[in-house]
């Protein structure tokens, strides 16, 4: 199962993020629309990507609910049946929540950056360190270190669990 580190923080300045981001990447990033839809498990999480053009990803992953950086094992399966695939899953697990996202994707070396604005929840980011199959967690978790002091990310602004937990707690 591949395995990435994982960390997620509140951004309260887009604009500078973004510059820095664009900076670091090269590059202006991509725009991706996405609705997640979570399904009800026994352990991990179970979402639904849909990317809103009629193709999305079944996605299962399993991480601790720490903040900071934290290794995340999933599994990806792409889809061309977004909302029957949906239907399905409602029918069978039922659904604990959705969140819907705008989301610049930048690549930094092995690192996906996600500048995400999420409905009803405000401004995140969150680094990816998709681990080599010679890498250690450690690895990835000096790389998120780095890169976190090179984007201005505090760590007073990160976030512990995912952007369904974040918007079932406020409910």
């Amino acid at each position: 199962m591949p395995s990435n580190v994982e960390i997620k923080a509140r951004v309260h300045d887009i604009e500078q993020l973004m510059q820095n981001a664009k900076e670091l990447s090269q590059s202006e990033g991509s725009l991706i629309l996405q609705e997640d839809i979570f399904f009800n498990v026994q352990h991990g999480r179970l979402k639904l990507r849909n990317f809103m053009n009629g193709s999305g990803q079944l996605i299962f992953y399993d991480r601790p609910d720490v903040s900071g950086p934290k290794l995340s094992n999933y599994s990806i399966s792409p889809t061309e049946d977004p909302d029957g695939l949906t239907k399905l899953l409602s029918d069978a697990l039922g659904v604990r929540g959705v969140v819907k996202k705008q989301r610049y994707l930048f690549m930094i070396e092995q690192t996906r950056l996600h500048v995400d604005t999420v409905e009803g929840l405000g401004h995140f980011m969150e680094l990816e360190v998709v681990l080599n199959d010679e890498q250690t967690p450690d690895e990835g978790d000096s790389i998120a270190h780095t890169l976190m002091e090179k984007l201005q990310v505090k760590k007073e602004d990160l976030v512990t669990g995912a952007y369904i937990d974040i918007l079932l707690a406020n409910k």
